[in-house]
Protein backbone atom coordinates (compact mmCIF):
# COMPACT_ATOMS: atom_id res chain seq x y z
CA UNK A 1 0.00 0.00 0.00
CA UNK A 2 1.45 3.34 -1.07
CA UNK A 3 1.69 6.08 1.58
CA UNK A 4 2.24 9.76 0.99
CA UNK A 5 5.96 9.36 1.82
CA UNK A 6 6.63 6.22 -0.23
CA UNK A 7 8.13 8.20 -3.10
CA UNK A 8 10.46 9.97 -0.67
CA UNK A 9 11.50 6.64 0.84
CA UNK A 10 12.20 5.23 -2.64
CA UNK A 11 14.37 8.22 -3.63
CA UNK A 12 16.41 8.03 -0.43
CA UNK A 13 16.83 4.27 -0.88
CA UNK A 14 18.11 4.80 -4.42
CA UNK A 15 20.42 7.61 -3.28
CA UNK A 16 21.97 5.37 -0.62
CA UNK A 17 23.22 2.99 -3.31
CA UNK A 18 25.09 5.79 -5.08
CA UNK A 19 27.27 6.40 -2.02
CA UNK A 20 29.06 3.08 -2.58
CA UNK A 21 30.84 4.75 -5.49
CA UNK A 22 31.63 8.05 -3.77
CA UNK A 23 35.30 8.30 -2.81
CA UNK A 24 36.39 8.93 0.77
CA UNK A 25 38.18 12.06 -0.42
CA UNK A 26 35.00 13.51 -1.88
CA UNK A 27 32.98 12.57 1.21
CA UNK A 28 35.47 14.46 3.38
CA UNK A 29 35.41 17.49 1.04
CA UNK A 30 31.61 17.61 1.21
CA UNK A 31 31.60 17.36 5.01
CA UNK A 32 34.08 20.24 5.34
CA UNK A 33 31.98 22.25 2.90
CA UNK A 34 28.85 21.58 4.98
CA UNK A 35 30.72 22.77 8.09
CA UNK A 36 31.80 25.96 6.31
CA UNK A 37 28.31 26.58 4.91
CA UNK A 38 26.73 26.04 8.33
CA UNK A 39 28.92 28.76 9.83
CA UNK A 40 28.37 31.03 6.81
CA UNK A 41 24.59 30.63 7.14
CA UNK A 42 24.58 31.00 10.93
CA UNK A 43 22.51 34.19 10.91
CA UNK A 44 19.77 32.55 8.85
CA UNK A 45 19.82 29.40 10.99
CA UNK A 46 19.62 31.46 14.19
CA UNK A 47 16.72 33.47 12.76
CA UNK A 48 14.78 30.27 12.09
CA UNK A 49 15.79 28.87 15.48
CA UNK A 50 14.34 32.02 17.10
CA UNK A 51 10.96 31.13 15.58
CA UNK A 52 11.09 27.74 17.30
CA UNK A 53 12.23 29.25 20.59
CA UNK A 54 9.38 31.77 20.52
CA UNK A 55 6.90 28.89 20.61
CA UNK A 56 8.45 27.27 23.70
CA UNK A 57 8.36 28.30 27.34
CA UNK A 58 11.86 29.14 28.58
CA UNK A 59 11.12 27.11 31.71
CA UNK A 60 10.71 23.98 29.59
CA UNK A 61 13.75 21.67 30.10
CA UNK A 62 13.82 21.19 26.31
CA UNK A 63 14.43 24.91 25.76
CA UNK A 64 18.18 24.64 26.31
CA UNK A 65 18.42 21.69 23.90
CA UNK A 66 16.47 23.62 21.29
CA UNK A 67 18.48 26.81 21.58
CA UNK A 68 21.25 27.51 19.07
CA UNK A 69 23.88 30.24 19.45
CA UNK A 70 26.79 31.32 17.28
CA UNK A 71 29.09 29.49 19.67
CA UNK A 72 27.03 26.30 19.49
CA UNK A 73 26.87 26.47 15.70
CA UNK A 74 30.64 26.82 15.58
CA UNK A 75 30.95 23.80 17.89
CA UNK A 76 28.64 21.78 15.64
CA UNK A 77 30.63 22.77 12.57
CA UNK A 78 33.88 21.81 14.29
CA UNK A 79 32.30 18.47 15.12
CA UNK A 80 31.56 17.89 11.43
CA UNK A 81 35.19 18.66 10.58
CA UNK A 82 36.27 16.19 13.25
CA UNK A 83 34.13 13.52 11.62
CA UNK A 84 35.73 14.32 8.25
CA UNK A 85 39.19 13.76 9.75
CA UNK A 86 38.32 10.35 11.15
CA UNK A 87 39.21 7.22 9.17
CA UNK A 88 36.39 5.78 7.08
CA UNK A 89 34.65 2.81 8.70
CA UNK A 90 33.71 1.39 5.29
CA UNK A 91 35.56 -1.60 3.86
CA UNK A 92 37.49 -2.51 7.01
CA UNK A 93 38.71 -6.10 6.98
CA UNK A 94 37.24 -7.55 10.17
CA UNK A 95 38.48 -11.09 9.68
CA UNK A 96 39.81 -13.58 7.14
CA UNK A 97 40.01 -17.32 6.88
CA UNK A 98 40.88 -19.95 4.29
CA UNK A 99 38.81 -23.13 4.19
CA UNK A 100 40.37 -26.57 3.57
CA UNK A 101 39.14 -26.47 -0.03
CA UNK A 102 41.04 -23.25 -0.68
CA UNK A 103 37.99 -20.98 -0.50
CA UNK A 104 38.93 -17.55 0.94
CA UNK A 105 36.48 -15.81 3.29
CA UNK A 106 36.65 -12.12 4.22
CA UNK A 107 34.45 -10.31 6.71
CA UNK A 108 34.15 -6.69 5.53
CA UNK A 109 32.42 -3.68 7.09
CA UNK A 110 29.66 -2.10 4.97
CA UNK A 111 27.01 0.61 5.52
CA UNK A 112 23.51 -0.28 6.63
CA UNK A 113 22.06 1.66 3.69
CA UNK A 114 19.28 3.93 4.96
CA UNK A 115 19.12 5.05 8.58
CA UNK A 116 15.95 6.60 9.97
CA UNK A 117 16.18 8.99 12.90
CA UNK A 118 13.32 10.18 15.10
CA UNK A 119 14.31 12.92 17.53
CA UNK A 120 12.88 15.71 19.63
CA UNK A 121 13.80 19.38 20.03
CA UNK A 122 17.52 19.15 19.22
CA UNK A 123 18.45 20.81 15.90
CA UNK A 124 22.14 19.93 16.38
CA UNK A 125 21.13 16.29 15.86
CA UNK A 126 20.22 17.11 12.26
CA UNK A 127 23.84 17.95 11.42
CA UNK A 128 25.35 15.26 13.66
CA UNK A 129 23.24 12.54 12.06
CA UNK A 130 23.90 13.70 8.52
CA UNK A 131 27.67 13.92 9.02
CA UNK A 132 27.92 10.51 10.66
CA UNK A 133 25.61 8.82 8.15
CA UNK A 134 27.30 10.41 5.14
CA UNK A 135 30.81 9.54 6.35
CA UNK A 136 29.74 5.95 7.06
CA UNK A 137 28.13 5.53 3.63
CA UNK A 138 24.48 5.78 4.68
CA UNK A 139 21.62 7.94 3.48
CA UNK A 140 19.31 9.24 6.20
CA UNK A 141 15.64 9.94 6.77
CA UNK A 142 15.11 12.51 9.51
CA UNK A 143 11.93 12.93 11.52
CA UNK A 144 12.43 15.89 13.83
CA UNK A 145 9.91 17.22 16.29
CA UNK A 146 7.58 20.11 15.50
CA UNK A 147 9.31 22.13 18.24
CA UNK A 148 12.44 22.43 16.08
CA UNK A 149 10.96 22.27 12.58
CA UNK A 150 12.04 25.75 11.44
CA UNK A 151 15.60 25.14 12.65
CA UNK A 152 15.78 21.69 11.08
CA UNK A 153 14.51 22.90 7.70
CA UNK A 154 17.05 25.72 7.60
CA UNK A 155 19.86 23.26 8.37
CA UNK A 156 18.74 20.68 5.79
CA UNK A 157 18.50 23.47 3.21
CA UNK A 158 22.19 24.21 3.83
CA UNK A 159 23.11 20.51 3.48
CA UNK A 160 21.12 20.14 0.25
CA UNK A 161 22.86 23.17 -1.23
CA UNK A 162 26.29 21.69 -0.59
CA UNK A 163 25.36 18.23 -1.89
CA UNK A 164 24.04 19.69 -5.15
CA UNK A 165 27.11 21.93 -5.53
CA UNK A 166 29.25 18.78 -5.43
CA UNK A 167 27.11 16.96 -7.98
CA UNK A 168 25.43 14.68 -5.44
CA UNK A 169 21.73 14.07 -5.01
CA UNK A 170 19.99 15.93 -2.22
CA UNK A 171 18.05 12.72 -1.55
CA UNK A 172 20.98 11.54 0.57
CA UNK A 173 19.19 13.30 3.42
CA UNK A 174 15.45 13.91 3.68
CA UNK A 175 13.61 15.74 6.44
CA UNK A 176 10.08 14.40 6.83
CA UNK A 177 7.09 16.53 7.79
CA UNK A 178 6.91 17.19 11.53
CA UNK A 179 3.60 15.43 12.13
CA UNK A 180 2.40 12.17 13.64
CA UNK A 181 1.47 10.68 10.26
CA UNK A 182 5.11 10.87 9.15
CA UNK A 183 6.18 9.04 12.28
CA UNK A 184 3.73 6.24 11.55
CA UNK A 185 4.94 5.82 7.98
CA UNK A 186 8.60 5.83 9.02
CA UNK A 187 7.98 3.20 11.70
CA UNK A 188 6.60 0.92 9.00
CA UNK A 189 8.98 1.71 6.13
CA UNK A 190 9.95 -1.94 5.59
CA UNK A 191 12.06 -2.42 2.51
CA UNK A 192 13.21 1.21 2.59
CA UNK A 193 14.79 1.80 6.00
CA UNK A 194 17.44 -0.60 7.35
CA UNK A 195 17.75 0.78 10.87
CA UNK A 196 15.65 3.15 12.97
CA UNK A 197 17.10 5.12 15.88
CA UNK A 198 14.87 7.11 18.26
CA UNK A 199 16.62 9.82 20.26
CA UNK A 200 14.64 11.50 23.01
CA UNK A 201 12.74 10.82 26.19
CA UNK A 202 11.45 7.52 27.49
CA UNK A 203 7.99 8.13 26.04
CA UNK A 204 9.31 8.53 22.50
CA UNK A 205 11.62 5.53 22.76
CA UNK A 206 8.91 3.27 24.18
CA UNK A 207 6.48 4.34 21.46
CA UNK A 208 9.00 3.59 18.68
CA UNK A 209 9.98 0.22 20.15
CA UNK A 210 6.35 -0.86 20.55
CA UNK A 211 5.16 0.26 17.11
CA UNK A 212 8.06 -0.14 14.68
CA UNK A 213 8.14 -3.00 12.18
CA UNK A 214 11.76 -2.30 11.24
CA UNK A 215 14.90 -2.88 13.35
CA UNK A 216 15.34 -0.34 16.19
CA UNK A 217 18.28 0.64 18.37
CA UNK A 218 17.15 2.36 21.57
CA UNK A 219 19.07 5.47 22.56
CA UNK A 220 18.78 8.45 24.79
CA UNK A 221 16.82 7.80 27.97
CA UNK A 222 19.23 8.07 30.87
CA UNK A 223 18.46 7.55 34.55
CA UNK A 224 21.98 8.11 35.85
CA UNK A 225 23.34 7.48 39.34
CA UNK A 226 26.47 8.40 41.27
CA UNK A 227 27.37 6.26 44.27
CA UNK A 228 29.50 7.95 46.95
CA UNK A 229 31.30 5.06 48.60
CA UNK A 230 32.47 4.80 52.21
CA UNK A 231 36.04 5.16 50.90
CA UNK A 232 35.29 8.15 48.65
CA UNK A 233 37.24 11.40 48.53
CA UNK A 234 34.89 14.28 49.33
CA UNK A 235 36.75 16.85 47.20
CA UNK A 236 36.53 14.62 44.15
CA UNK A 237 32.97 13.64 44.99
CA UNK A 238 31.50 17.13 45.28
CA UNK A 239 33.08 18.18 41.99
CA UNK A 240 31.86 15.04 40.23
CA UNK A 241 28.31 15.37 41.54
CA UNK A 242 28.06 19.05 40.67
CA UNK A 243 29.41 18.57 37.16
CA UNK A 244 27.20 15.56 36.47
CA UNK A 245 24.09 17.38 37.73
CA UNK A 246 24.52 21.01 36.68
CA UNK A 247 26.75 21.08 33.60
CA UNK A 248 23.73 20.64 31.33
CA UNK A 249 20.55 19.30 32.89
CA UNK A 250 18.60 18.71 29.67
CA UNK A 251 20.85 15.93 28.34
CA UNK A 252 20.62 12.20 28.92
CA UNK A 253 23.96 11.89 30.76
CA UNK A 254 22.92 14.29 33.55
CA UNK A 255 22.86 12.93 37.11
CA UNK A 256 19.44 11.98 38.51
CA UNK A 257 20.18 10.18 41.78
CA UNK A 258 22.98 10.37 44.34
CA UNK A 259 23.50 7.22 46.41
CA UNK A 260 25.64 7.65 49.52
CA UNK A 261 27.03 5.12 51.99
CA UNK A 262 25.60 5.52 55.49
CA UNK A 263 29.11 5.98 56.92
CA UNK A 264 29.50 9.16 54.83
CA UNK A 265 26.13 10.86 55.37
CA UNK A 266 27.88 13.61 57.37
CA UNK A 267 29.56 14.67 54.10
CA UNK A 268 26.26 15.43 52.37
CA UNK A 269 26.31 19.18 53.14
CA UNK A 270 29.80 19.49 51.67
CA UNK A 271 28.77 17.51 48.59
CA UNK A 272 25.51 19.36 47.97
CA UNK A 273 26.07 22.99 48.95
CA UNK A 274 27.84 23.90 45.69
CA UNK A 275 24.58 23.15 43.87
CA UNK A 276 22.61 25.81 45.70
CA UNK A 277 23.84 28.45 43.24
CA UNK A 278 22.20 26.42 40.44
CA UNK A 279 18.93 26.11 42.40
CA UNK A 280 19.04 22.31 42.32
CA UNK A 281 15.94 20.87 43.99
CA UNK A 282 16.76 17.82 46.11
CA UNK A 283 14.36 14.97 46.89
CA UNK A 284 15.93 13.38 49.95
CA UNK A 285 15.11 10.19 51.82
CA UNK A 286 14.54 10.48 55.57
CA UNK A 287 18.16 10.16 56.67
CA UNK A 288 19.64 12.51 54.07
CA UNK A 289 16.80 14.98 54.69
CA UNK A 290 17.71 15.20 58.38
CA UNK A 291 21.33 15.86 57.44
CA UNK A 292 20.45 18.64 54.98
CA UNK A 293 17.39 20.30 56.49
CA UNK A 294 19.30 22.90 58.51
CA UNK A 295 21.86 23.77 55.84
CA UNK A 296 20.24 23.36 52.40
CA UNK A 297 17.64 26.00 51.40
CA UNK A 298 14.21 24.86 52.60
CA UNK A 299 12.52 25.85 49.35
CA UNK A 300 14.88 23.51 47.45
CA UNK A 301 14.63 20.50 49.77
CA UNK A 302 11.72 18.12 50.06
CA UNK A 303 11.14 14.51 51.10
CA UNK A 304 11.61 11.86 48.44
CA UNK A 305 8.78 9.63 47.27
CA UNK A 306 8.87 6.38 45.30
CA UNK A 307 8.60 8.46 42.11
CA UNK A 308 11.81 10.28 43.04
CA UNK A 309 13.82 7.20 42.09
CA UNK A 310 14.01 5.85 38.56
CA UNK A 311 13.05 9.26 37.15
CA UNK A 312 14.98 11.04 34.40
CA UNK A 313 14.51 14.63 35.57
CA UNK A 314 16.09 16.58 32.67
CA UNK A 315 15.92 19.52 35.05
CA UNK A 316 17.65 21.04 38.08
CA UNK A 317 16.37 18.23 40.27
CA UNK A 318 18.09 15.29 41.97
CA UNK A 319 17.14 12.55 44.41
CA UNK A 320 19.31 11.24 47.26
CA UNK A 321 19.20 7.85 48.95
CA UNK A 322 21.34 6.53 51.80
CA UNK A 323 22.48 2.91 51.39
CA UNK A 324 24.04 0.44 53.81
CA UNK A 325 26.58 -0.98 51.40
CA UNK A 326 28.08 -1.07 47.93
CA UNK A 327 25.92 -4.10 47.21
CA UNK A 328 22.75 -2.17 48.11
CA UNK A 329 23.83 0.68 45.83
CA UNK A 330 24.26 -1.74 42.92
CA UNK A 331 20.88 -3.31 43.65
CA UNK A 332 19.23 0.13 43.61
CA UNK A 333 20.85 0.91 40.26
CA UNK A 334 19.70 -2.44 38.87
CA UNK A 335 16.09 -1.65 39.83
CA UNK A 336 16.02 2.00 38.79
CA UNK A 337 18.69 2.57 36.16
CA UNK A 338 18.17 2.65 32.40
CA UNK A 339 21.45 1.02 31.37
CA UNK A 340 22.94 4.36 30.34
CA UNK A 341 25.70 5.74 32.60
CA UNK A 342 26.57 4.98 36.23
CA UNK A 343 29.39 6.27 38.46
CA UNK A 344 31.18 5.30 41.66
CA UNK A 345 33.31 7.69 43.70
CA UNK A 346 35.81 5.69 45.74
CA UNK A 347 39.47 5.37 46.64
CA UNK A 348 39.07 1.61 47.06
CA UNK A 349 40.19 -0.44 44.07
CA UNK A 350 38.25 -3.41 45.42
CA UNK A 351 35.04 -1.37 45.49
CA UNK A 352 35.72 0.05 42.04
CA UNK A 353 36.35 -3.40 40.56
CA UNK A 354 33.14 -4.75 42.10
CA UNK A 355 31.10 -1.81 40.82
CA UNK A 356 32.47 -2.13 37.28
CA UNK A 357 31.70 -5.86 37.18
CA UNK A 358 28.30 -5.70 38.89
CA UNK A 359 26.70 -2.67 37.23
CA UNK A 360 24.98 -3.44 33.94
CA UNK A 361 25.17 -0.20 31.94
CA UNK A 362 26.61 1.03 28.66
CA UNK A 363 29.08 3.31 30.45
CA UNK A 364 30.45 2.71 33.96
CA UNK A 365 32.61 5.42 35.54
CA UNK A 366 35.12 5.36 38.38
CA UNK A 367 35.82 8.83 39.84
CA UNK A 368 34.63 10.55 36.64
CA UNK A 369 31.21 12.21 36.13
CA UNK A 370 28.61 10.73 33.81
CA UNK A 371 28.65 14.00 31.85
CA UNK A 372 31.47 12.48 29.76
CA UNK A 373 29.11 10.03 28.02
CA UNK A 374 29.32 11.75 24.66
CA UNK A 375 30.68 10.79 21.26
CA UNK A 376 32.97 13.81 21.07
CA UNK A 377 34.42 13.14 24.53
CA UNK A 378 35.01 9.51 23.54
CA UNK A 379 36.97 10.58 20.46
CA UNK A 380 34.23 9.51 18.04
CA UNK A 381 33.88 12.98 16.49
CA UNK A 382 30.15 13.01 17.18
CA UNK A 383 27.44 10.53 17.99
CA UNK A 384 24.14 9.50 16.54
CA UNK A 385 22.92 8.59 20.02
CA UNK A 386 23.76 6.66 23.20
CA UNK A 387 22.60 3.07 22.83
CA UNK A 388 21.20 1.64 26.05
CA UNK A 389 20.65 -1.83 24.62
CA UNK A 390 23.07 -4.67 23.94
CA UNK A 391 22.30 -5.68 20.37
CA UNK A 392 24.86 -4.47 17.81
CA UNK A 393 25.91 -1.24 19.59
CA UNK A 394 26.19 0.01 23.16
CA UNK A 395 27.04 3.47 24.47
CA UNK A 396 27.93 6.39 22.16
CA UNK A 397 27.31 5.34 18.56
CA UNK A 398 29.91 6.74 16.17
CA UNK A 399 31.02 5.81 12.68
CA UNK A 400 31.91 2.18 13.30
CA UNK A 401 28.50 1.51 14.84
CA UNK A 402 26.80 2.79 11.67
CA UNK A 403 28.31 -0.03 9.66
CA UNK A 404 27.39 -3.68 9.64
CA UNK A 405 29.35 -6.31 7.69
CA UNK A 406 29.10 -8.79 4.89
CA UNK A 407 31.02 -11.90 3.91
CA UNK A 408 33.03 -11.89 0.69
CA UNK A 409 33.93 -15.38 -0.54
CA UNK A 410 36.53 -15.96 -3.26
CA UNK A 411 37.60 -19.14 -4.97
CA UNK A 412 38.72 -20.85 -8.18
CA UNK A 413 35.60 -22.78 -9.10
CA UNK A 414 35.18 -24.99 -6.00
CA UNK A 415 31.85 -26.75 -5.78
CA UNK A 416 30.14 -28.19 -2.73
CA UNK A 417 29.73 -31.95 -2.49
Amino acid sequence: MMGRLTETFQRVRQASRSLAFCSEEKINEVLCAVADATEAKAIHILKENAKDLARMDEANPKYDRLKLTEERIKGIADGIRSVARLPSPIGRLLGTTVRPNGMRLKKVSVPFGVIGMIYEARPNVTLDVFSLCFKSGNACLLKGGSDADSSNRAIVEVIHGVLEAYGLTSDLVALLPADHESTGELLNARGYVDLLIPRGGRGLIDFVRQNATIPVIETGAGVCHTYFDKDADVVKGKAIVKNAKTRRVSVCNALDCLLIHRDRVADLPAICMDMVSSNVRIYADAESYRMLENVYPKELLQPATEESYGTEFLDYKMSIKVVESLEEAVAHISRNGSGHSECIVTESQVAADYFVKAVDAACVYVNVPTSFTDGGEFGLGAEIGISTQKLHARGPMGLEELNTYKWVIEGEGQIRK
